[in-house]
């Protein structure tokens, strides 16, 4: 009789976002996604650091505009840490500055989303997280 297939667990996003609002708009997206996605939210970069250093999610989505550091500083220490610096992470902001998006853009984010954020673009960045 063969061995049972390993047990994979979903795969994580974290969420890094200071507005309780929004985090919870991200939930209800995620409860209705299709697929098995486990979303982790981080209210500020110091607890998106610690929680990097437990999961290894397949994508990061930050907000640019944290209360204890911005999203390009956040990014960056992501960048300096061996462990972390391959995450994809995409850069959320109601900032619509294209200035800011090509600082962001240099930076290393793969993408910058404006918010209110099109859950279809979101479907499409999941699934490429995968591949």
């Amino acid at each position: 009789m063969p061995a049972p297939a390993p047990a994979t667990t979903p795969p994580h996003v974290l969420y890094v976002e200071d507005d309780r609002i929004n985090i919870i708009l991200m939930e209800e997206v995620f409860r209705r996604l299709p697929g098995d996605w486990r979303l982790e939210c981080a209210e500020d970069g110091a607890q998106a650091l610690q929680l990097l250093e437990e999961l290894r999610p397949a994508l990061v989505m930050i907000d640019m505009h944290l209360p204890d550091m911005d999203g390009l500083t956040l990014l960056g220490r992501l960048r300096g840490d061996a462990r972390l610096r391959d995450l994809r992470c995409i850069a959320l902001s109601a900032d619509d500055d294209p200035a800011d998006i090509a600082a962001a853009r240099a930076a290393g984010f793969v993408d910058y989303w404006l918010k209110p954020i099109d859950v279809a673009r979101l479907r499409e960045a999941l699934e490429a997280s995968l591949r």
